[in-house]
């Protein structure tokens, strides 16, 4: 587990990209997604990653990446002769408390320490998050800068209509509403109560869990 300093509730964690220590130079068609590299002297986050080549002129890379700071997503092509900077990366698990006009707050079950956690690190990834439940976080030189998702989430319905009587086609579908408060395309079947496995990529229905 990486350390973290717990912060008075009226500060927030610092994200500057200038205190994180630099990992290694490297060349483009090393970049993958989840990994972490710094873009003119700030971290972002691969979200998605092209490989790709110019006829007779140097391959490239092309990567939508997100910046750790702001949330924003950014499209950057490198080409191989380029070189890239990979940020030291560990992963925590905290357990997601509340959320108040500071932010999200994750509580470490090891020491009980509250860690708040800026609404633009979050914004993108708290459809999915549910009070009480635990989830990773990644870290860059012992500092939180992402929220981890797995491929597929569990969620438990709160709300759902009741099915069309006499509609039994399969591709038929309703919304449902989960505990976060993410509507969620489901099947007639699904009634509230019952726990689904939701896409952490698209909010997309999954199956029953």
């Amino acid at each position: 587990m990486c350390p973290l300093q717990v912060q008075k509730l009226s500060k927030k964690l610092d994200f500057s990209a200038t205190k994180y220590r630099k990992f290694t130079m490297a060349n483009p068609t090393d970049i993958r997604k989840g990994k972490v590299i710094d873009y003119n002297g700030v971290p972002h986050s691969v979200v998605e990653v092209q490989y790709g080549t110019q006829g007779r002129q140097a391959g490239f890379v092309q990567v939508v990446m997100r910046n750790l700071n702001t949330g924003a997503s950014t499209a950057v092509k490198f080409l191989s002769s380029d070189n890239v900077t990979f940020l030291t990366t560990s992963t925590i698990t905290l357990e997601y408390s509340y959320v108040d006009d500071m932010g999200h707050h994750f509580l470490d079950p090891e020491t009980y320490e509250d860690i708040c956690l800026p609404n633009e690190l979050v914004e993108s990834k708290k459809k999915f998050l549910a009070i009480g439940k635990p989830y990773d976080i990644a870290c860059v030189n012992d500092k939180p800068v992402e929220i981890v998702l797995p491929a597929s989430i569990t969620m438990k319905v709160v709300d759902a209509p009741d099915g069309v009587r006499g509609d039994t086609a399969s591709s038929v579908q309703k919304p449902a509403t989960t505990e976060t408060g993410l509507v969620v395309q489901v099947p007639l079947f699904i009634k509230p109560g019952e726990i689904i496995r939701v896409s952490s990529d698209d909010g997309s229905y999954i199956g029953r869990a």
